[in-house]
């Protein structure tokens, strides 16, 4: 009876050990599918670092394009400003210029309706002088009593003369002075054509810059969310893998116990 007893222990005990090891067996297998979940983890943890410091790496490169586009952007206004204020100091000269012209043009008025006075004044003379040398015979008997008046009259003549000379001397400067101004505002209003092209093709590059500058801080601000989404999604991860290292432990330790107690199973 007492073989008997033991039998039946022994037969109880081997049907324990085969649940016992048939449980082994199945939390081996479930710490294997937990090693290969924890690598998978971690190879995802590894592509999503890699992924962050290339994400990084493209965002520092974006910051220095913009700061390059910046220092352009502020070389840019500079330049319109200094192109403003050559147009204005440009159309500033402009002015005084058209005002010269016309203030020179009023003058040549002026010379041509005191130069047109003095003709009629020298066809007046050259008709007296007609008259007078028409009268030239019938006056040379009063000749030596009238010689201070024909003298006179000649000095008038010349002194006419001399100033008829001075006014068309005065009137070709002005002709060639007017000349001058008109050539100079012809240079002026090509080189203010020029300015004022010149000015609409920066204004043109420069909204071209600020929309590139902001399309790239709108795929900036895209890229800081898919970031952020990102590190999130690291962070939950590194969680997840705190989480299983601390369930791979417990089954450890669990593990542990039952081997002890399958050691000390086996002793008896």
């Amino acid at each position: 009876s007492t073989i008997q007893k033991q039998r039946r222990e022994l037969h109880l005990l081997i049907a324990e050990l085969k649940d016992r090891d048939k449980e082994l067996n199945d939390m081996v297998a479930v710490h294997q599918r937990q090693l290969i979940a924890w690598e998978d983890d971690r190879q995802k943890i590894l592509t999503l670092a890699e992924r962050c410091n290339l994400l990084n790496s493209e965002l520092n490169k974006r910051n220095e394009i913009i700061k390059s586009l910046t220092k352009r952007l502020k070389f840019l206004e500079s330049q319109q400003n200094d192109s403003k204020i050559t147009f204005e100091n440009t159309q500033q000269k402009f002015k005084e210029l058209s005002q010269k012209v016309t203030d020179a043009t009023v003058h040549c008025e002026a010379l041509e309706e005191k130069n047109q006075s003095l003709h009629c004044s020298v066809l007046e003379l050259s008709a007296k002088t007609g008259q007078l040398q028409a009268r030239e015979q019938e006056l040379l008997t009063m000749l030596k009593l009238k010689d201070e008046a024909i003298l006179e009259t000649t000095d008038h003549i010349t002194e006419f003369t001399s100033k008829f000379k001075k006014l068309e001397n005065a009137l070709r400067a002005a002709k060639m002075e007017e000349f001058s101004l008109n050539k100079e505002k012809k240079d002026l209003q090509l080189r203010l054509k020029e300015l004022i092209l010149e000015t609409n093709k920066l204004k043109d590059d420069l909204c071209e810059k600020m929309k590139e500058n902001n399309k790239q801080q709108e795929e900036i601000t895209h890229l800081k969310q898919e970031n952020g989404s990102l590190r999130n999604e690291l962070i939950l991860t590194v969680e997840k893998a705190k989480r299983k290292d601390q369930l791979l432990q417990f089954a450890k330790s669990k593990q542990a116990r039952t081997d002890t107690e399958l050691s000390s199973l086996r002793q008896v």
